[in-house]
């Protein structure tokens, strides 16, 4: 009967790393569970049975973990939740002529040097000369570079 320990331990063991690495991202508790039930399923061979079977079961355990990780990485499963597609699209787009040096807006949240305004009825993030600028300040663009703008407190 504790060799049907033994071989659940190891099996739902393999399935927990199989997880750890296919899914769950980064070391977290499930890969470390996984081993450990590993660990303990090969100790307990060792404990209730003698070396021989114990060095069985950790030769068998070993070749079990290489065998289910190489079809689990050859099988595909990579490509069915791997991302394929590239991201197009751009954030704080400012077109030529839209926005342009000497242009008025005010500030709709702190910037801190960053934080969002609103020039010309658009809202854009901008970044500001002066550091600090509370919201509802007015503001002058003094520089537009790429997709870029810097502005500076209205005097």
């Amino acid at each position: 009967m504790m060799w049907l320990v033994i071989i659940s331990l190891i099996l739902v063991g393999m399935a927990f790393l199989l997880l750890e690495i296919l899914v769950v991202p980064g070391a977290t508790v499930v890969g470390l569970v996984g081993v450990g039930m590993m660990i303990g399923g090969v100790y307990l061979s060792y404990h209730h049975y003698d070396a021989t079977i114990g060095h069985i079961t950790l030769a068998s355990t070993m070749i079990f973990i290489i065998v289910s990780i190489g079809i689990a990485l050859k099988s595909g499963t990579w490509k069915k939740i791997m991302l394929n597609e590239d991201i197009k699209s751009k954030v704080n787009v400012v077109e030529q002529d839209i926005v342009r040096k000497g242009d008025e807006g005010i500030t709709i949240s702190r910037l801190n040097p960053m934080g969002k305004a609103l020039i010309n009825d658009e809202y854009y993030e901008v970044t500001s000369k002066d550091y600090f600028v509370n919201e509802n300040t007015p503001i002058v663009v003094d520089k537009v570079d790429g997709n870029k703008i810097i502005v500076k407190q209205k005097k």
